[in-house]
C-alpha cells in the first residue's frame, strides 16, 4: 500500500469525505469539459466507434485482419493474446467490476443529441467495460507483437474517449476501466508467457560463414508449401542469394545439386520439405538456412525463427546453432535409416497425416487437421507390437526430437533441441482411447491419463509391427518396417538462428 492510500485509509470519515467530493468534483468538471468542447470530425465516428465495440465486436474483427495481414505465428499469437485478455477482462467487469460500486451513468443534459447513443446502457457507469476490454486486447497484442501493438493502441484509445464523448462514463470510469484492462492482459501473460519469457532454444552456439546479402547461399523453394509470396519476399530480402523454385517431387534433387555449388543451403518450405532439407545440409556438411513456408512449420517456430527477417539478420552476423538429429533405423538392417526434425510416430497418427493431406487442399491446411483429428479420435485400430520382448496394444506411439513443454494450458513446444534426449508418449490400446486421451488434454498433464505413459529416453526398440503398417515422421508417411530402432544423433545439424529474438 503507498504512503498516499496508508494516509486516507488513516484519515477520518469527514476527511475521507471531503476527498471524495473534491475527486468527484474534478471527474465531473472534466466530463462537461469534453461534452462542451468541439471536436473537429469526431461526431460522425466516435458515436459509431463506440457501437461497433459492443459485445468485443471491433476487436474479433481486428483480430482476424491481424491473422489475415500477418500471415504468421507472431502475428497470430498476438491476435490470440488480445483475444484472450479481452475475455478475462470482460469476465471480471461484468461479475464484479459492475457490482462493487453502483455509480449511476453521468446526466446527459450537457451532452449534444448529436452525440448521444440511441440506445444508453442500462448497467451502473464505473469501471468502464468497453475502455477496459479495448485495453486489454490492445495490450495483450503488444505484449507479442509490438508493431500490432503499435497499430492498435490509436483504435483503442478511441474507444475509450468516445465512452466519455458520447456521455456514457465519467472519465474516472475510463480510467479505472482501461487499468483493469491493462492488469487483465498482464494477468494472461502471466498463465501463458509470450515468446519473449521462454528460455532461448537456442544452443549450443556455433559460428557459420556469414553471407551478407545471401552472397553464397542457394535456396530451394517447394512451390506446393504455400509460399509463392514469400519466394518474392526472399529474393528482395538476400538479392545475392540463387533462389531456386521447384515442384514438390524435385525438391530432393534440387536440394542435392544446391549442396554441390553452396556454402550454405536454404530451405523455404513445410517441415517435410526442412526435413529434406536437413539431410541433405547433415550428409554434405553444410549449415543450414530455414525459411518458414508450411502451415505448421513446427521446427522453425520451435527453432524461434518466425519470417524470412529472422534468418536473413543470422545470415548477416554468422549466428547458427546446432540441434539434434532424429533417427529411426530397420532393426534387421537392409534399409537406409530415416531422420526427422520434431516427431515420429506410430498408429493412428499415419491416419490422421493422410487425412489432414486429403483435406488441406479443398479447405486449407488448419480446419482439415480439426477435420482429421475429429475422425481419428472417433476410431479404435489397436496396433500391436513388441517392447522389451512383451507384445502390446497401442492406439498411438509419439516420439519427440527433444523434449515438449507445457506452454500455459497446453503442450507442444521444445525448448532445447540440443538435449539428446526422446520424448516418447504411448497411447494404450483399449475403449475409445481417442475420447479419454482427449479429456485428459483437457484435464490437465497428459502423464496423468490412465490411458497414457510419456518417458525421457535416448533410444527405442520396437518389434513385431505387422508389414504394411504406416509411420509419419515431419508430415510425412511411409511403410514401416517389421523392427525399429530410434534414436538420435546429436547436435548434428547447423542451423542458422539470430542470437538476439524480437
Amino acid at each position: 500500500m503507498s504512503d498516499t492510500s496508508a494516509a486516507y485509509h488513516q484519515a477520518s470519515p469527514e476527511t475521507r469525505s471531503r476527498v471524495a467530493a473534491i475527486l468527484t468534483d474534478w471527474d465531473t468538471r472534466l466530463f462537461r469539459s469534453v461534452a462542451d468542447r468541439h471536436w473537429p470530425g469526431a461526431g460522425p465516428v466516435l458515436p459509431r466507434l463506440t457501437r461497433t465495440a459492443n459485445h468485443g465486436v471491433l476487436w474479433v474483427g481486428v483480430a482476424a485482419g491481424i491473422v489475415a495481414a500477418g500471415r504468421g505465428a507472431r502475428s497470430r499469437r498476438a491476435a490470440l493474446r488480445g483475444i484472450a485478455s479481452l475475455g478475462l477482462a470482460s469476465a471480471a467487469i461484468n461479475t464484479v467490476g459492475k457490482r462493487a460500486v453502483r455509480r449511476p451513468r453521468p446526466v446527459l443534459d450537457v451532452v449534444p443529441v448529436i452525440r448521444q447513443l440511441k440506445r444508453q446502457p442500462i448497467t451502473t457507469s464505473f469501471p468502464s467495460g468497453h475502455a477496459a476490454s479495448a485495453a486489454a486486447f490492445a495490450t495483450g497484442v503488444a505484449l507479442e507483437s509490438k508493431g500490432w501493438g503499435a497499430a492498435v493502441a490509436p483504435l483503442a484509445a478511441s474507444v475509450a474517449l468516445s465512452r466519455v464523448y458520447t456521455g456514457v462514463h465519467y472519465p474516472s470510469d475510463v480510467v479505472v476501466g482501461a487499468a483493469l484492462g491493462v492488469g487483465a492482459a498482464f494477468a494472461v501473460r502471466g498463465i501463458v508467457p509470450t515468446r519473449s519469457q521462454l528460455p532461448s532454444p537456442g544452443r549450443p552456439y556455433a559460428e557459420a560463414p556469414a553471407l551478407p546479402g545471401g552472397e553464397g547461399l542457394v535456396v530451394v523453394v517447394n512451390r506446393a508449401s504455400g509460399s509463392a509470396g514469400l519466394a518474392t519476399l526472399l529474393t528482395d530480402a538476400l538479392p545475392r542469394a540463387e533462389v531456386v523454385e521447384c515442384e514438390p517431387q524435385e525438391v530432393r534433387g534440387a536440394l542435392e545439386k544446391a549442396a554441390e555449388r553452396c556454402r550454405a543451403l536454404g530451405v523455404l518450405g513445410g517441415d517435410g520439405t526442412i526435413n529434406r532439407a536437413a539431410v541433405v545440409a547433415v550428409e554434405h556438411g553444410l549449415p543450414l538456412a530455414v525459411f518458414p513456408g508450411g502451415t505448421y512449420n513446427h521446427f522453425a517456430y520451435d527453432l524461434g525463427i518466425e519470417d524470412v527477417h529472422d534468418t536473413v539478420r543470422a545470415l548477416a552476423a554468422g549466428d547458427a546453432v546446432r540441434v539434434d538429429l532424429g533417427r529411426f533405423s530397420p532393426g534387421l538392417g537392409g534399409a537406409k535409416s530415416g531422420f526427422f526434425l520434431n516427431t515420429f510416430s506410430l498408429g493412428v497418427y499415419p491416419e490422421l497425416v493422410r487425412e489432414r493431406e486429403r483435406w488441406a487442399s479443398r479447405i486449407g491446411g488448419w480446419p482439415a487437421g480439426v477435420l482429421a483429428a475429429a475422425k481419428v479420435l472417433r476410431g479404435e485400430q489397436p496396433l500391436h507390437a513388441e517392447f522389451d520382448g512383451r507384445k502390446r496394444a497401442l492406439w498411438m506411439m509419439f516420439v519427440g526430437n527433444g523434449m515438449y513443454r507445457r506452454m500455459g494450458p497446453t503442450p507442444g513446444h521444445r525448448r532445447d533441441l540440443a538435449d539428446g534426449l526422446l520424448d516418447v508418449r504411448i497411447v494404450h490400446g483399449g475403449r475409445v482411447p481417442g475420447a479419454r486421451l482427449l479429456a485428459a488434454v483437457l484435464a490437465g498433464p497428459l502423464s496423468r491419463s490412465p490411458v497414457h505413459a510419456a518417458e525421457r529416453m535416448r533410444r527405442v526398440r520396437i518389434g513385431g509391427i505387422a508389414p504394411g503398417t504406416p509411420l509419419a515422421f515431419d508430415g510425412e508417411v511411409a511403410p514401416s518396417p517389421g523392427e525399429l530402432l530410434i534414436d538420435k544423433v546429436n547436435e548434428a545439424l547447423m542451423v542458422y538462428r539470430p542470437q538476439i529474438l524480437p
